[in-house]
């Protein structure tokens, strides 16, 4: 099978390099954030797909690992991806689009409930291309208000 890249595939490559993260996660009501850094390798899996593998601190202490797949499919026109972390059990599973002036790909998925009440919450993860060195990750979940509300931020640099 011989697939011919397609524009948001295309999109897609300008992650791929090697970045550094700086980001700030909200703890819950009455806690300040906690600031963390990292480290991230984007690489591009032939045209159609990037994967990065991230390295960092978690909140609360510790390092942690991700991994992010991130492709389009033609059929549904939608991006999608997955994500998973060696904090946790759960494959999170994303479809998403572009903005229109194509420098913000929205991504929605459903996962565990922050909160850690057993629930499933809806949440979405938004990256902006700030310039072709800096973007920025923020991470939202759909409050029970019918808001999103924003729980961590992370602007990631590419490295010189």
């Amino acid at each position: 099978m011989n697939i011919e890249p397609q524009k948001q595939h295309e999109w897609l490559q300008q992650l791929v390099g090697e970045w550094t993260y700086e980001s700030e996660c909200s703890m819950g009501p009455g806690k300040p954030p906690e600031k963390f850094k990292g480290s991230e390798h984007v690489r591009s899996l032939g045209s159609l797909w990037v994967q990065a593998e991230g390295h960092g601190e978690m909140p609360g202490g510790g390092m942690a690992v991700m991994v992010i797949t991130l492709g389009y499919d033609p059929q549904k026109q939608q991006f999608v991806g997955t994500w998973v972390g060696s904090m946790m059990t759960y494959l999170w599973v994303y479809e998403g689009s572009l903005d229109a002036e194509e420098k913000v790909l929205t991504l929605n998925t459903e996962g565990p409930n922050c909160t850690n009440d057993g629930t499933i919450a809806k949440y979405k993860d938004v990256i902006e291309i700030k310039s072709s060195d800096h973007r920025v990750l923020t991470s939202h979940m759909l409050g029970d208000d019918g808001e999103w509300h924003a729980f961590m931020t992370a602007n990631y640099r590419r490295k010189a």
